[in-house]
């Protein structure tokens, strides 16, 4: 059976503090359709307070799927968007919540995709902002735009139920037929760094920035499975070329 679009949005919070909050976004993202919960290192889960905050979406805590990692929640997806409303030095295409929801769901109506929320006092690092190819923001008050986690849940949620119900999927026709999964990325980006650090382009002892700024390069485009082939096919070719192993 055909997975639906908000079938295919997961909601993932990462290193969340509160078990409260995640039975509040869990009953937030059933009030609007969503039932993939996704949970990288919870600090209590499963947890009394959270099926307490849940109330009848205690369904949706069942379901969820608890992660070591933030690349293992993201996996088999093909577009990760971060939740964030703080200023990068480097940014990813960046968008307000009800676009972003409309990006998010056009890539659902074929394949699975990601949004990320951050731990409630800190929010996401810069490390899991690169893992993103988007980031959205809440438009809010500029003196005090902070919100609570499921608050933020809620107001995505929302955008992307609306999204849902006012798109014509037929009209979708820019969605690569073999988009590439974030783990395939994944792979490129460390047979990238490999290859770099054989030809002395890269020096792992003083990195600089020079990872984030190209994946903040691809992050740019939505890349194709076949792309990507490419792009590890022209590695291996180098690799031929090199001396030893």
């Amino acid at each position: 059976m055909k997975s639906t679009p908000l079938e295919n949005i997961r909601i993932v919070l990462s290193h969340t503090s509160h078990a409260g909050n995640i039975g509040a976004a869990a009953r937030a993202m059933k009030t609007m359709g969503l039932k993939s919960l996704y949970l990288v290192n919870p600090k209590s889960f499963p947890d009394k307070e959270a099926d307490i905050r849940a109330v009848s979406a205690r369904d949706v805590l069942n379901q969820a799927t608890v992660c070591s990692s933030l690349d293992e929640a993201l996996q088999d997806t093909v577009l990760a968007a971060a939740l964030t409303s703080r200023s990068r030095e480097f940014e990813h295409e960046t968008h307000d919540a009800k676009t972003g929801a409309g990006i998010l769901l056009e890539h659902a109506c074929q394949h699975p995709v990601a949004l990320v929320f951050g731990a409630e006092t800190s929010g996401l690092s810069a490390i899991e902002v690169s893992k993103c190819q988007l980031q959205i923001y809440i438009p809010a008050n500029p003196e005090y735009p902070s919100l609570n986690l499921a608050s933020a849940v809620q107001v995505i949620a929302y955008e992307l139920q609306m999204a849902a119900q006012t798109s014509d999927q037929k009209n979708h026709i820019s969605v690569p037929a073999e988009p590439a999964t974030l783990n395939d990325i994944e792979q490129f980006y460390q047979h990238l760094e490999r290859v770099m650090i054989r030809i002395d382009f890269f020096n792992p002892h003083q990195p600089k920035k020079l990872l984030q700024r190209i994946r903040r390069l691809y992050s740019r485009t939505r890349l194709e499975k076949e792309e990507i082939n490419i792009l590890r096919g022209m590695l291996k070719a180098m690799e031929k070329k090199l001396p030893g192993k």
